[in-house]
């Protein structure tokens, strides 16, 4: 799944609009936008944050790593 689908569905799981979750992080709703529109990727550090708010893995957010925590073979 492309990091812009698991920020969605992430955010979606937490019943948060872009603009909540933008609050949250303390960023703009328009990059949240971006972002879950596949227009921008975010930053290193904005991965960090979003891991850390979701409870996942950098890895998971990337599509490095499963719903399992088990690492994907290329």
């Amino acid at each position: 799944m492309s990091l812009a689908k698991q920020i969605t569905e992430l955010r979606r799981e937490k019943a948060l609009t872009q603009k909540e979750l933008a609050e949250k992080l303390d960023i703009g709703q328009a990059t949240i936008s971006q972002w879950e529109n596949g227009l921008y990727e975010p930053s290193a550090s904005a991965i960090r944050q979003l891991a850390i708010f979701f409870d996942v893995t950098a890895d998971y957010l990337l599509d490095l790593e499963d719903d399992f925590g088990n690492k994907i073979r290329f």
